[in-house]
């Protein structure tokens, strides 16, 4: 291509996007954006309210029966539980999991390592999982985006 072919593409290109800019900003103005903002006001206004269900159940009621009839055990073993990182921006060392019926403290072994933490009831079955906060998760050298099985155990 020589230099005069490409003098004359520049041109043609330039000569186009000029009209393709007019016709676009033709077209904006052709539109009438009051009737539309209209519409949407009278489409918003003809939604029906959602009524939103309310469970039957206490938050003392699970499926795994009345958080307060959990055995509350002196110490030891209390199981094992699938964990994810719970809220990042709560601080300290805790697990929430539905091994515990009340606050206590407690600790978590994995892979060896053992960690005090405090032990938090939450909602669930025995076997559901439980969450753990960011601190402990590093202090454990677990990946933050797995889900991993540890032990728990009361103090």
């Amino acid at each position: 291509m020589n230099l005069i072919t490409f003098s004359c593409t520049i041109a043609a290109m330039r000569y186009s996007i000029s009209i393709l800019i007019l016709c676009c900003l033709t077209a904006c103005e052709s539109i009438d954006l009051g009737s539309l903002k209209d519409r949407l006001i009278t489409s918003e206004k003809n939604v029906a309210p959602v009524a939103i269900a309310q469970p039957d159940t206490k938050p003392e009621q699970i499926d795994g029966g009345d958080l307060l009839d959990r055995p509350t055990a002196s110490s030891g073993p209390l199981g094992t539980t699938i964990v994810s990182l719970g809220t990042p921006t709560e601080p300290g060392m805790w697990l929430k999991t539905p091994l515990v019926a009340n606050s206590r403290p407690g600790k978590v072994r994995w892979k060896g390592n053992n960690l005090a933490v405090t032990l938090i009831p939450i909602e669930g079955t025995s076997g559901a999982g439980s969450r753990i906060s960011l601190s402990a998760m590093q202090a454990l050298g677990m990946m933050l985006t797995e889900l991993l099985e540890v032990q728990v155990f009361a103090d």
